[in-house]
């Protein structure tokens, strides 16, 4: 620690000895720093604030018809590629900053310097935006936040249009396609169905369903033949079986005499009141029967003389109506068999398309199912399109978000930097480490000793002695000027410092 202490007390000895030459040099560096900063041009600072209102009726209103847009993410994306190179270049278009630069690289460094100036701050919590912008003009600090402000607000209502119609001309050109797949599939289903026409299903009734009902049928008119067929033998075996006969085997009742059939009507009359007291073997119930039988024998006693002259009396309707029945019996036979005939032609076509039916069916399965997922995707994208378009309206109305600027850009006044008294301040502080350090790189250069310890330190010689200066008054008087000087030299500085310091408060 001695030692550290001695070495630091030689060097501001060394320092005070060629203290001249510290001074000349702090007065140098400190006349060159503070013309310098004298010489710095005034900074400028214009800034606006803007609050965008994001909440709109309109959001929850539209919300299940059509995407809302992400006003709040809209606008951040935004301000944050605000600073993007086209936008910067609109911004020095609009405030005539490129007509300075007349040569691609001067104009690059304008837009460098111009991205590298401009500060864009929002808050977390309320969309308020900070536009920020420093320069030596105040007049085109005010213009550049003022443009920002301009393409902010513009971009923020335009920035999803570009898209939104790139996104409506792309769904266009989709329907526009799916159209001609539609028109294509619809042509390929109906010359299928033309060509294919018997092999398809009908009305909703398959291959299998149509050789079910087929077989069916053929069985139903087969029966129905049979049966045709069983009832026209049974009128041939009747009509083979009888042979003219006299008109007196009719049945009483079939005979009409108005007369007789009113007197045996009253007689069945009477016999049923009778029946309702007296048994069958009454004599009153008895003589009723035996008069009803007299009557009917005479009925169809006076029937045979009324027809005796006829000459169809030898035969019986009986047979006529068979012979009626026969002949509609022969004809239905007919029909059923041309119906057979037809169903087996319509079943063995159906057999023997067996193998071509269901290929066929598949692959019209397959064509509707093609038109069928054309027809769905069609209808979607036609609604997208609409919600699409509807999505571009929202994101680009003003009723969506509001602007509304807080704090509009003006024409500043006052600079904010640059911040002359610290770097008066630092000016002074450096020159004055130079002038140390050039007194301490002297004394190193050209090394006096300046105690009897340096000297044993330096050469390791014993020092028997030292031999005191005897100052004369002149020298005294001189060494007394010396300091008075040196001490005026640096009051000078530092006065020089104090009127720096008042003329750029006072400015």
């Amino acid at each position: 620690m001695e030692e550290l202490i001695s070495q630091l007390i030689t060097s501001l000895k060394g320092i005070w000895k060629y203290r001249w030459y510290a001074i000349a040099v702090t007065w140098l560096v400190a006349a060159a720093g503070w013309t310098r900063v004298a010489m710095l041009a005034d900074d400028y600072q214009a800034s606006a604030r803007v609050f965008v209102d994001t909440q709109s009726i309109l959001k929850p209103l539209l919300a299940g018809m059509t995407s809302v847009p992400n006003i709040e993410q809209q606008v951040s994306i935004m301000s944050r590629t605000l600073l993007s190179r086209p936008n910067v270049e609109r911004v020095m278009r609009m405030v005539d900053m490129d007509i300075r630069a007349r040569t691609p690289r001067e104009q690059q460094q304008q837009l460098d310097e111009l991205m590298s100036k401009i500060r864009i701050n929002g808050t977390g919590n309320y969309d308020i935006y900070t536009i920020t912008y420093n320069h030596r003009d105040p007049r085109i600090v005010r213009d550049v936040v003022q443009s920002l402000l301009t393409i902010f607000v513009e971009g923020s209502f335009k920035g999803k249009s570009g898209e939104t119609r790139k996104a409506v001309q792309f769904i266009e050109d989709q329907i526009k396609s799916y159209e001609d797949k539609l028109a294509a599939a619809e042509n390929s289903v109906k010359e299928f169905r033309l060509k294919n026409n018997g092999l398809l299903p009908r009305q909703g009734v398959d291959y299998g369903n149509q050789l079910l009902q087929s077989s069916d049928a053929l069985n139903s008119a087969r029966l129905e033949l049979a049966e045709a067929e069983q009832a026209r033998n049974a009128i041939a075996n009747q009509i083979s079986g009888d042979e003219p006969i006299l008109g007196a085997d009719l049945a009483p009742a079939a005979i009409e005499n108005p007369e007789l059939d009113g007197r045996i009507s009253a007689l069945n009359k009477n016999l049923d009141a009778l029946r309702m007291q007296y048994t069958e073997l009454h004599p009153d119930i008895v003589a009723a029967k035996r008069l009803v039988a007299q009557l009917e024998e005479r009925k169809v006693q006076e029937s045979k003389l009324k027809h005796s002259g006829d000459p169809g009396k030898h035969y019986s309707p009986m047979l006529q109506q068979l012979k009626v029945a026969q002949t509609e019996a022969e004809a239905r036979i007919a029909a059923i068999n041309a119906r057979v005939q037809e169903f087996t032609l319509r079943h063995q076509r159906l057999l023997a398309q067996a193998n071509a039916v269901p290929e066929a069916e598949t692959a019209l399965a397959q064509l509707n199912r093609d038109y069928q997922i054309n027809k769905e995707n069609y209808e979607k994208l036609i609604g997208r399109r609409e919600a699409a378009k509807l999505s571009g309206e929202l994101s680009s109305t003003t009723e969506m978000m509001s602007f509304k600027v807080i704090d509009p850009p003006t024409v500043p006044f006052t600079p904010i930097g640059p911040n002359r008294v610290l770097l008066y301040s630092l000016t002074l502080g450096g020159a004055l480490l130079c002038g140390a350090a050039a007194a301490l790189l002297i004394s190193q250069v050209r090394p006096t000793f300046l105690s009897p310890e340096e000297l044993h330190s330096r050469t390791g010689l014993q020092v028997l002695g030292t031999v005191a200066m005897n100052w004369t008054d002149t020298e005294k008087s001189k060494r007394r000027r010396g300091k008075y000087c040196f001490g005026g030299a640096l009051s000078c500085l530092f006065a020089a410092y104090g009127g720096m310091l008042a003329s750029t408060l006072l400015r």
